[in-house]
């Protein structure tokens, strides 16, 4: 996404955090992904000040950026946090931080861009922590689809590289070991006075392939633009069991121990 949408990133990372209110987390390290600018990283610091943070930012976002909005929220993300651009991510389908190192991934408007999702919550898998969380909001199938009647020879549609909905992303978190998945999804309805500000943002969303239009062309475009948002979080639960297979689960001989009687009982 890019910056003629940043209000709805910040509209959808401010509904993600209250629908958080309901889960106890003690995050001692989070990591954002992507972090816009450094907006998420402000509202999550609120929420836990205490916190260490990683983020992967978006193109665009200057290390000046960062710096900035670390200093406006808290000293110890300042020098104990670190960043990575998203592009690192995109080419090397790894996060630059360690396995088993964050308590909480949060996760806006991404997964719709990602050609694999599930490398992703595999990724989220392989960095968090024992009972740590991911949370995370993406556009779902039905975004724009107004769009899809239009037979404009300048304006053809582009489908999400992620048309998940929300009951294959929940039967996906748990083909990925992630515990207790719980999904939602609400639609938002987008009105516009000008076609140029709907051409920007079907831009911004990636939903078109688009030339310049001609006036009588952008006459019958629409006025409204439907987005359906979908939010999930899921648990990082049994990290020590090996992934199942055929409906039996494996335990890492690592995590077998022998119990002892003492010499005096």
């Amino acid at each position: 996404m890019t910056q003629p949408i940043r209000w709805l990133q910040d509209e959808i990372a401010d509904r993600m955090l209250q629908k958080l209110d309901i889960v106890k987390l003690d995050a001692k390290d989070i990591l954002i992904v992507p972090d816009f600018a450094g907006k998420h990283l402000e509202m999550l610091a609120k929420r836990f000040p205490k916190a260490r943070t990683f983020s992967i930012t978006e193109t665009g976002v200057s290390g000046f950026q960062m710096w900035r909005a670390k200093v406006m929220t808290n000293w110890r993300s300042l020098f104990a946090g670190n960043t990575s651009p998203l592009a690192s991510y995109a080419s090397s389908g790894r996060f630059d931080i360690p396995d088993n190192s964050v308590d909480l991934v949060f996760s806006d408007l991404l997964l719709q861009d990602l050609a694999d999702p599930k490398h992703f919550l595999q990724e989220c898998w392989r960095v968090l922590r024992e009972g740590g969380l991911l949370t995370f909001s993406y556009l779902g199938p039905d975004t724009g689809k107004e769009l899809r009647s239009l037979e404009l020879t300048g304006l053809k549609q582009k489908n999400l590289l992620s048309p998940w909905d929300m009951h294959d992303m929940g039967d996906v978190l748990l083909g990925e070991r992630f515990s207790d998945p719980v999904m939602d999804m609400e639609y938002l309805t987008l009105d516009y006075e000008k076609s140029e500000l709907l051409l920007a943002d079907i831009d911004a969303l990636k939903l078109m392939h688009s030339d310049p239009l001609t006036v009588p062309q952008m006459s019958v475009l629409p006025q409204k633009l439907t987005l359906e948002v979908v939010y999930g979080h899921a648990w990082a639960l049994g990290k020590h069991l090996a992934k199942a297979k055929d409906n039996v689960a494996y335990i890492d001989p690592n995590q077998i121990t022998r119990k002892t009687r003492s010499d005096s009982a």
